[in-house]
């Protein structure tokens, strides 16, 4: 009588197959995983720029015009904007960035230019702030957009 011996376990090529459908499936997970993070952060971005508009609505209504660059990036004038969190000041994909405004829309950090009702930057005299624009540059395209603009309601 003979008796077969049957082989137990998996052979090199199908080890190999099921090492490749792993790595097919991680590929997959972290690329799906790094677009979720990116709509969460062009999200947040919206959010904090819509924050901002609140809040600069609130100022104008109260004071007549709307506060200057210098203004926005001053510490103790951002306190004074009673329930803005200060975190709405800084792109989410630049956590470690100070919680200050640039002029001119650049990626990784929120923009706001302030002008006076003839579209002259109005620095110098703040008080005749009448007009600005909120800008955030958003990780690639959204409804074929590149940037988040929210602009005076005034």
């Amino acid at each position: 009588m003979i008796s077969l011996r049957k082989n137990k376990g998996f052979t090199i090529v199908e080890l190999l197959i099921v090492i490749v459908v792993i790595g097919i499936l991680a590929t997959l997970v972290i690329t799906a995983y790094s677009g979720i993070q990116q709509k969460a952060r062009n999200s947040k971005r919206q959010t904090d720029l819509s924050a901002l508009q609140t809040h600069l609505e609130a100022f104008y209504n109260d004071n007549g015009y709307y506060p200057s660059l210098t203004d926005m990036n001053n510490q103790n004038f951002i306190n004074n904007l009673k329930g803005l969190d200060q975190t709405a000041l800084i792109d989410p994909s630049n956590p470690s960035q100070s919680k200050t405004l640039v002029q001119y829309p650049v990626a990784k950090s929120y923009a706001y230019t302030v002008t006076d009702s003839n579209s002259v930057p109005c620095e110098a005299n703040h008080e005749d702030c009448a007009k600005y624009k909120l800008t955030a540059t958003y990780e690639g395209t959204v409804n074929g957009a590149t940037v988040f603009i929210k602009s005076s309601l005034n």
